[in-house]
């Protein structure tokens, strides 16, 4: 019985998400039993001419992890949505933005002027920008355009599927890869992961706080905190009851709180606003004390959409009205 063929592809983000199918150990001889890997080039010397010459709908699943920031990033995701008959948004900056999402907090003017004009690193004599074409004697060079913004894979190309996580959990990318080559997949646009907060299986949740009843908010390195109880209710910023659960708290178990890297669960649109209502819900002080609360938070924005601002209402910075665009 033939194979299956599996594609692997790795655009705007740190490479930890290819890890993450490594770190499946001996279960890949068993996903080499169902699936002929056609494309990985962080592991073999694949081509983007040999996805071109397979048929459309040819590969069975395409596993596309980072956010698209380039036309070649765009240009192969889109290539392999052709060739696929299912496509996976494979971990947090494919699915909901990741870290490198918070570029979209500067205009992209702004991050060139800030890495090529100002950076200390830079002798002034070699500021020069990068040009998308440049002419030389052997002919013309070519690199890819960096994008105004970063998106998510969703927001370019049409994704059946999601495995969260910054990287995925071994496990969660078994059994999402198992669930999706089955007799019966996922309904088309499922997140394979529990849709529920992490909150309802965080061993933490018997303390969390009732009420009002937070006065003040520290960060980890400012306080002895108690390893048993609620990040939530010693004051310190925990993502938990706006983040989807499936983690396996590693977070939580290191004695960190959560940093929302899932995603919010399904019913919730934007997961830096949910947490934002959850946690004035639980804050006691007056008006005149609020200021002092916001003031402890570093970073806010950064914070509360530290993986998910490219896929939230805010989705990022943007140019002042009638202003125009240097490149």
């Amino acid at each position: 019985m033939a194979r299956l063929k599996a594609a692997f592809c790795w655009c705007a983000s740190c490479g930890g998400c290819e890890e993450a199918v490594i770190d499946l150990g001996e279960d890949l001889f068993s996903i080499a039993e169902t699936l002929d890997v056609v494309f990985w080039p962080l592991a073999m010397d694949f081509k983007l001419r040999d996805v071109e010459r397979l048929g459309d709908g040819e590969i069975a699943v395409s596993l596309i992890n980072g956010g698209i920031r380039t036309s070649e990033h765009e240009h192969v995701a889109r290539l392999l949505r052709k060739k696929s008959r299912y496509v996976v948004a494979f971990g947090t900056c494919a699915h909901i933005g990741g870290v490198p999402g918070l570029a979209n907090f500067l205009l992209r003017d702004e991050i060139f002027e800030q890495i090529y004009q100002r950076s200390p690193s830079v002798p002034k004599k070699d500021r020069n920008e990068p040009s998308a074409l440049t002419r030389v004697a052997q002919g013309t060079l070519s690199l890819p355009e960096f994008s105004p913004s970063l998106r998510t894979l969703g927001q370019v190309i049409p994704v059946d599927f999601s495995i969260p996580g910054c990287a995925p959990p071994p496990e969660l990318v078994l059994e999402g890869i198992e669930r999706i080559l089955s007799a019966q997949p996922p309904e088309r646009g499922a997140v394979l992961a529990p849709d529920t907060a992490l909150c309802n299986s965080c061993a933490r949740n018997a303390t969390r706080p009732v009420g009002a009843t937070i006065r003040d908010i520290k960060r980890v390195h400012e306080v002895l905190f108690d390893p048993e109880r609620c990040f939530l209710d010693q004051g310190i910023i925990c993502l938990g009851p706006a983040t989807r659960d499936g983690c396996g708290q590693r977070c939580i178990n290191a004695n960190m709180p959560c940093r929302g890297c899932f995603g919010p669960p399904g019913r919730e649109v934007d997961q830096g606003a949910r947490f934002l209502s959850g946690l004035a819900s639980i804050i006691d002080a007056g008006e005149d004390d609020m200021v002092g609360l916001i003031d402890a938070i570093v970073d806010p924005a950064g914070m509360f959409y530290y993986y998910s601002l490219p896929s939230s209402l805010l989705r990022g910075k943007r140019r002042a009205r009638g202003s125009t665009h240097r490149r």
